[in-house]
């Protein structure tokens, strides 16, 4: 299977903690101290500038449109705006290093995709919530940046179920889960400051905790199971849609009672919820790369739909 990691001289741009992710590439660390650390074994440790555009074949500048070049291998990562700055992977990794360094995280993935556009570093923050029995969900933080001026530099809580690896996107009412931080001249001074921010993530996970044990103790029937399921999957107003659609129930309604985890949770919305999720991050792109796949659960549409089936689930218990 392909992947969409990036590759400079040979080497894969990803490290990790604990088992080999995806198609066992990138190097294993026992446990980095630092940002420095995590980012030198993942090759993340190259410098982006901002050059002006110019009229190809003639030199002239293109106003206010510059490119994002990483200056170790002279790619182009995208096209921005005279705004803009470059984040460098050192400042936006090293917002965690307060966090390790009192020991309240340890650096566990960090990589890149394409030729370097979208870095991420998952921190693993310490304790977990027991939903039920040994029904275990850990707790992580996930920091992304973008070299191609797509996006902010964010941070988001990410709890992952242990049994299954399902990645649990959640959609808190009135409650920011995300730091968002623009490429401007203030980013590095807001960096320094997320670590502070990032200290509301015990008081989130705590909400969290009390909405998967609600689920757990929500006992489904046939009925509301097919109406969760048509919640977070609406039936198609084309026919010509519709023999999709009804895979993906199948799937889901196999992943309810027969997916990784579900005798843990079968007959809950708990498990409806995971059955989603479960589908998203495993099944839902076929035979396509596991970057690919990883991309849309954490940043996509994949990322999207797990969303709105937690919403569709709080929605349910309510």
């Amino acid at each position: 299977m392909s992947h969409n990691l990036n590759v400079v001289n040979g080497v894969v741009s990803m490290m990790y903690v604990g088992e080999t992710p995806w198609h066992h590439l990138g190097t294993k660390l026992e446990k980095p101290a630092t940002a420095s650390e995590a980012i030198a074994a993942a090759g993340l440790g190259f410098h982006v500038e901002k050059m002006p555009l110019k009229i190809e074949g003639l030199d002239i500048p293109v106003h206010d449109h510059y490119a994002t070049m990483r200056t170790d291998t002279n790619d182009i990562l995208g096209v921005v705006g005279s705004r803009y700055i470059p984040v460098q992977n050192r400042d936006a990794f090293s917002t965690f290093d307060a966090l390790v360094g009192e020991g309240q995280a340890i650096y566990h993935t960090a990589g890149a995709l394409g030729k370097g556009v979208r870095i991420w570093i998952l921190a693993k923050l310490p304790d977990y919530i027991r939903v039920r029995g040994d029904d275990i969900v850990e707790k992580y933080l996930l920091l992304t940046n973008t070299h191609d001026g797509s996006s902010t530099v964010s941070v988001k809580l990410t709890p992952i179920r242990v049994v299954c690896e399902n990645t649990l996107s959640i959609a808190l009412n009135g409650t920011e889960q995300q730091v968002r931080i623009r490429h401007t001249m203030q980013a590095i001074e807001k960096l320094n400051q997320a670590h502070e921010i990032l200290g509301l993530s015990n008081k989130l996970f705590e909400i969290v905790k009390r909405y998967f044990t609600d689920m757990s103790d929500k006992v489904l029937n046939a009925v509301m199971f097919n109406q969760y399921v048509n919640k977070v999957f609406p039936p198609p107003l084309f026919t010509m849609r519709s023999s999709y659609m009804q895979d993906v129930h199948e799937k889901i309604i196999e992943l309810y009672e027969t997916g990784v985890g579900a005798e843990l949770s079968r007959g809950t919305l708990w498990g409806a919820y995971n059955a989603v999720t479960e589908y998203v991050d495993h099944y839902r792109l076929g035979a396509r790369s596991d970057s690919m796949r990883l991309k849309s659960m954490w940043y996509g549409s994949g990322d999207g739909i797990k969303k709105k089936a937690f919403r569709c689930a709080v929605e349910m218990l309510n």
